[in-house]
Formats: structure tokens, sequence, C-alpha cells
């Protein structure tokens, strides 16, 4: 069963990401919200949601938390260092976004609207992660805590990996698996550390990718109502980015001229 699991999870980034490759050839035109990506459609829920559903149903259901000893049993019962990457690589899809245009591969929106995006993606990322974690008070495997569920860790790095597919699936649907390779690693290295279950994980996982996906669709009334340019000014782009690890919480400012 545990080795099945395993599988599945390593094959994950690919089952996400195949829910968007029908839709990888569209190209958007400059302020132009007819594109798919900004209104709400099922299907584009149902992965999401199941993990989420996962999640929640676990807190309660004694054959998912025995599913959930055995995995960390099964993770436990070798000798292992406790690594900290996962510190790191919940913030690499993210990021990858701002580099690739650095380096000169463009995705869809310019600096300003991608980070309005990205920093709407982010606050309903902490405020869900922040209200789930005060309301359930489930204890962290490795006994420290009661703040497990879900993982933050894993929500802000799905939210970034699905934030990276959609910016650059049109330029190729291998950026957004490498990122969903990159946020599933961080959700394993959270049971890996002892730091999280199963289900914190899964529901971490269904709270990120949701949280860009929303992000995308009140992107047009953001642009249009709030950040809309006004023509023959200079803009100053200033956003805040908050983060939520499941332990501390902060920001980040950038600021364009």
């Amino acid at each position: 069963m545990i080795k099945k699991l395993i599988l599945f999870l390593a094959l994950f980034p690919f089952v996400l990401t195949a829910q968007d490759a029908t839709t990888a050839t569209d190209t958007i035109v400059k302020n132009d919200f007819s594109a798919s990506k900004y209104h709400f459609k099922l299907k584009q829920v149902i992965i999401p949601s199941t993990l989420i559903a996962y999640g929640v149903i676990g807190l309660n259901n004694d054959d998912i938390k025995r599913l959930n000893a055995d995995v960390r049993d099964e993770v436990l019962r070798n000798e292992h260092k406790e690594r900290t990457i996962d510190d790191v690589t919940r913030f690499v899809p993210m990021l990858s976004v701002y580099a690739l245009n650095l380096v000169g591969v463009e995705g869809e929106h310019n600096f300003k609207d991608r980070t309005i995006i990205l920093t709407t993606s982010l606050l309903i990322t902490f405020t869900t992660v922040r209200s789930l974690k005060a309301m359930t008070d489930v204890q962290r495997p490795d006994i420290t805590a009661y703040n497990s569920f879900p993982s933050g860790h894993t929500a802000t790095a799905f939210a970034g990996a699905e934030f990276l597919l959609q910016e650059y699936k049109d330029k190729s649907i291998w950026y957004g698996i490498s990122g969903y390779v990159v946020a599933t690693g961080t959700g394993l290295m959270r049971i890996y550390n002892n730091r999280h279950w199963l289900t914190d994980v899964a529901a971490g996982a269904g709270i990120g990718i949701l949280s860009t996906k929303i992000a995308y669709w009140v992107y047009p009334f953001l642009k249009n109502r709030i950040f809309k340019d006004k023509k023959g000014e200079k803009q100053i782009t200033a956003m805040v980015m908050p983060f939520y690890n499941g332990e501390q919480f902060g920001g980040g400012m950038v600021v364009r001229f």
C-alpha cells in the first residue's frame, strides 16, 4: 500500500498538469480576459477540491488516520537526518516566474500584473491556512505543536507551481510540470521531516492550487477596478508578497519604477 502511494505521489505532477494540457495552445492578448484561465470552470476545481476534501475527511476518519500513521512509521523506520531544503523549495516555483522573465523568457503577464495575481494567491493561501490551523488544532507527528493541518509549506509551493503553470504553459507544459515536481517534493519533505501528516500535505496542495486559480478568476476585476493604469502617467509598481511557513508569517516588498 505504501509503495503504491509513493508511486502515485511520484506521478502526481503529471496528473495535475494534464488538466491544463488541452488549453496549452491558447494565446492571451494583453487585457483580453476571454481566456479560460480567467473564468470559473468546474473541471478546474475537481483535483484541488478532492485533495482538500481528503484532508478534511481525514481529520475524523479512522482509516485515513491509520494510513497517516503507516506512512509516518514507514518514513521513520530507517534513521535519517532532518533536511531543511523544503524551507527553500516552497518558494522556488513562484520565484521561477520572475527569474525566467529576467532572462528573457516572457510569461503571460508583465511584472505588475503577475505580481497582482501572485499577491492575491498568497493572501488567499495565507488566510485559509492560518484559519484552518486555528480551527482544527491538529498535533504534528513530531508532537511539537498543535498546528499541523494543513501544511503551509506545501500550500505555498503548490500556489507557486500553479502560478508557474498558468504563466508559462503556452510556452511549454514542462515549465508547469517542473514547478509541480518541486512542489510535490516539498510536500514529501514535510512528511520525511516528520512535520506533517499525509492529510496535511494533501490539503495544503489543494489549497495552494485553488488559491492561485481564484487569483486568476478575480484578476480581471482587480485589473479594471483597482489597479487600472492611467494613460500618460508614469507607473510605480509596489507589491507586498506575504508568506507563511506553518510557524511564522512575514512578507517582502518589491518596487519597480
